[in-house]
């Protein structure tokens, strides 16, 4: 964490305690969402969003070890336009499924869209 304190931080950059308990949230809305795809529209095939949804849930798990284990920001930054362009895919595909699991995804890509703000404000004031 050494490192990241000492990164200039943009404007609107929350304290460090913000991130758990949003995350933790967001988690269990991703798992909800999750469950009522895999429960809805069963007649329907659900290759594609599922696939979106593990491609934007690897990257999801992808982007904390580039930014602050290898320190990378510019690849962390790539990493958060793709995860936010395969959540949106999510969010569209989950919808012809469960409104249900595509609602419960929109928090988490308004969230995705800060971070993007963020990550994108540390490589531009780092």
């Amino acid at each position: 964490m050494e490192w990241y304190n000492s990164l200039n931080k943009p404007f609107l950059a929350p304290p460090s305690s913000v991130f758990a308990p949003v995350w933790t949230i967001l988690y269990i809305m991703i798992a909800l969402s999750l469950i009522f795809f895999l429960k809805g529209g069963m007649n329907k095939d659900k290759t594609a969003p599922l696939i979106f949804f593990i491609i934007q849930l690897a990257l999801n798990f992808a982007w904390t070890p580039v930014f602050f284990g290898l320190q990378n920001i510019g690849l962390a930054l790539i990493i958060i336009i793709l995860m936010w362009l395969f959540t949106l895919l999510t969010v569209i595909f989950f919808f012809r499924h469960s409104k249900i699991a595509s609602l419960l995804l929109i928090p988490y890509l308004v969230w995705i869209s800060f971070a993007f703000y963020l990550n994108f404000g540390y490589f531009v004031l780092n």
